[in-house]
């Protein structure tokens, strides 16, 4: 295969009502959300927990995820920037987004709804939390992919993707001027996620491992993060203080996550060998 048969030209835009875009990523978000609902509705079901915890995890983990991705954005990777203009963090139509940030945003989240809602142990709720989650985090990357965003350096594997570089010009009639062939990093995560998200699934439906409270939540983060760790070596630095960096901010902010679910994952296994 010849590496320029690869040319990504989709459009963000699925349609248009007047000025406004519905946009792929906005649906993939939607989406991942929706079918997550589905999945905690059936583990509901299976434990036989009271209906009225679950629309609350919804409205906490939507909150978490949406204010704490554009916090992270802000604060990890321009801080000078929207410290000194604050109203620029509101601009959420402009873009920047962090998944880490969001992440945090979402132990928050679980927080306060295991204090307010449930009663139950914060990890009792991350397990079920989780196992839906790779999906999430999956379909947003193909939302990245059709926004073409976060991909990676050039390659010269055949599966390299020539990206536009000037979309929104593109868009507006101009003709396209397209990367160099480059690693299609959305795809090599949604990859990953997906087959995280496999796991979780058999963990909690098929193992009963949510019997064991922080197990499945040890795996995920470990699985998630330990795959985002090494795929940050593809991709592009996202910010010029990155350049020079042995580790970029990505990579950086997945340690703690992996050392976390490192410590729940091998705490809880060995409790299921005694």
């Amino acid at each position: 295969m010849n590496i320029l048969d690869i040319t990504w030209t989709a459009d963000p835009a699925i349609f248009s009502i007047g000025t406004k875009e519905i946009r792929w990523y906005a649906l993939a978000f939607a989406l991942g959300f929706a079918i997550g609902y589905k999945i905690v509705e059936r583990m509901w079901k299976r434990e036989n927990i009271n209906p009225k915890w679950i629309d609350p995890l919804l409205y906490y983990t939507i909150l978490g995820t949406v204010i704490g991705s554009r916090l992270g954005h802000c604060l990890f990777y321009d801080p000078v920037h929207y410290l000194s203009n604050p109203i620029d963090i509101l601009k959420v139509w402009e873009g920047g987004l962090a998944s880490h940030g969001g992440v945090l945003g979402i132990i928050i989240a679980v927080y306060f709804y295991s204090r307010n809602v449930s009663r139950r142990s914060m990890l009792w709720t991350f397990d079920k939390l989780v196992t839906p989650t790779g999906l999430v985090a999956a379909m947003i990357r193909l939302g990245n992919l059709m926004n073409h965003e976060v991909y990676g350096q050039p390659t010269a594997q055949p599966w390299g993707f020539r990206f536009i570089e000037n979309l929104h010009l593109w868009r507006q009639g101009a003709e396209p001027v397209f990367s160099v062939p480059s690693h299609p990093t959305q795809i090599y995560e949604a990859i990953c996620y997906l087959l995280i998200f496999a796991l979780c699934m058999w963990l909690y439906f098929k193992k009963d491992a949510w019997k064991k409270e922080g197990f499945i939540f040890g795996i995920f983060m470990m699985g998630i993060f330990i795959s985002r760790f090494f795929i940050e070596f593809l991709k592009n630095n996202q910010e010029a203080f990155e350049e020079g960096m042995a580790l970029n901010m990505g990579q950086l902010l997945s340690i703690p996550f992996i050392l976390l679910g490192g410590y729940f994952a091998l705490r809880k296994k060995k409790e299921m060998r005694h």
